[in-house]
Order: structure tokens, then C-alpha cells, then sequence
């Protein structure tokens, strides 16, 4: 009895720790969008962040990496570094072009990541468990000579897949990132099992993460646009290559 009794109690406590966790995993810091567009014509992008915590003060602290996960101060560089946000308070983070910016390829995007971590303030309570949250999002520079224009094609309709065994590979002219976050064998389907989001460079490629059979004769892409949207891109394939069929009522 007595052994039940400590089994119970011992899961009571750990249940009470994981909601505990659970509730401090909250995160307090919010980030207005889930990508940035930096575009070339621009000196810095705004960013706006606030703190969810109606009762503390958080510290924010900003900065940029690069490709290979190296955190950069130059050509992208974020101000202020660390900030303090009141409780319920809305604030900005800026990210700022050097003059080093100017030396990026013009004729593509160049990718960079923007992280933003929370700092709690210190507890004065004993054995207190506190978690520093962080958020990554992907930044894209963007030089003015590719600039979108409005009311023209998205560019992620130029992709091809080549079929190459039983793999597709996605084909990518365009002078821009595109990041495919789901595959299906028809428009609206469910997704593939065992798809892996993936992105594929600017006049680049990359195989699709499942087997040519999974997605049939008729593949359906998911990608993410500039503004967090998820459109479909439906390929019509004769042979070993497939192309986009355009939706003109989506046009």
C-alpha cells in the first residue's frame, strides 16, 4: 500500500512539473510575421515584436546567421541587439543594411536567418525552472534588380520536375528561394507520408524527399509565398518532365 501510495505521489509530481514546463513554454516574446523579405532598395526593415506576459518584463534579444548557422554582423545587421519589453508592451527590432550589402549577387536572393530569443527576468524563488525561448525565421535579401512586380505571374510557376529513377527533381529557374512544405498526387489531397519540407536555390534543384510513385503522374507542390501563404502548384508530366498547369481562375 505504502509503495502505491509513493507511485502515486511521484506521478502527481511529475504531472504537476510537466504542466509547469508546459505553461513556461508560453513563449512571451511575439513575432509579427514567420519570414522577412529584405528588399535591395530598401535601408532597414522594421519588425514588429511585443511581450505576451501581462505580469513581467522580458529581455529580447536579436541577431542575424547566415547560411551555415555562423552568426554575422555584416551585411544584414540587427538593432537594438537586446532590448527590454514591458509587460504587455509592443516593440521593434530594426535590421539594417551596411554598405556590404551592396556586394551581395543582384541577380538572386541571398538567405540569411533572423532569430529572436526571450530572456525571463531572474526568480527569486528557489529551485524555479526557467526557459529561454527562441524563434528562427528565414530572411531573404532581395536585390532591386529582381524586385516583384505587382500583378505579374508568381515566379514559382516557372518550376519543372525531371524525373531522374524514382525521384522527381524540382528544377528551379527563378532568381528566387522557394520553400516546398508539402507534396500530394492531387490538388487538395492529403499529403504524401514521410514528406520532408525542403527548399530549392535560385536557378537551382533539389530531389523531392518522397518517391515519383507517392505523388502519381500528375504532382501537386505546396510552397510558401512572401506573405506566410501556402498556394498549390499542380504539374502535368509527358515522359520524364512535368510542367505547371496554370490556374486561370486563380490568375
Amino acid at each position: 500500500m505504502k509503495r502505491n501510495n509513493t507511485l502515486k505521489t511521484t506521478a502527481i509530481a511529475v504531472a504537476l512539473l510537466g504542466a509547469a514546463v508546459a505553461q513556461q513554454a508560453q513563449a512571451a516574446i511575439a513575432l509579427d510575421r514567420t519570414r522577412v523579405i529584405f528588399d535591395g532598395d530598401q535601408k532597414s526593415v522594421s519588425l514588429n515584436i511585443s511581450n505576451q506576459n501581462k505580469q513581467l518584463p522580458y529581455l529580447a534579444q536579436g541577431w542575424l546567421e547566415d547560411d551555415k548557422g555562423n552568426k554575422i554582423q555584416s551585411p544584414l545587421t540587427v538593432l537594438p541587439p537586446v532590448q527590454r519589453v514591458e509587460p504587455g508592451k509592443p516593440s521593434q527590432v530594426k535590421i539594417q543594411a551596411l554598405p556590404a550589402a551592396k556586394q551581395l549577387p543582384q541577380d538572386r536572393e541571398s538567405i540569411y536567418y533572423f532569430n529572436l530569443r526571450e530572456i525571463p527576468p531572474k526568480s527569486d524563488k528557489p529551485n524555479t525552472l526557467q526557459i529561454a525561448l527562441q524563434t528562427r525565421i528565414k530572411l531573404f535579401y532581395r536585390p532591386a534588380a529582381i524586385a516583384v512586380q505587382k500583378n505579374t505571374d508568381p515566379a514559382q510557376e516557372q518550376l519543372t520536375l525531371t524525373k531522374q529513377g524514382d525521384k522527381y527533381v524540382v528544377n528551379n529557374p527563378t532568381p528566387y528561394y522557394v520553400t516546398i512544405v508539402d507534396a500530394s498526387s492531387k490538388k487538395d489531397g492529403a499529403g504524401v507520408k514521410g514528406f520532408e519540407p525542403f527548399m530549392v536555390p535560385p536557378k537551382g534543384n533539389a530531389p523531392l524527399t518522397v518517391s515519383a510513385a507517392s505523388v502519381g503522374s500528375a504532382p501537386v507542390l505546396t510552397y510558401i509565398n512572401d506573405y506566410g501563404g501556402r498556394p498549390q502548384l499542380t504539374f502535368s508530366c509527358s515522359g520524364s518532365s512535368c510542367q505547371v498547369v496554370v490556374d486561370k481562375k486563380a490568375s
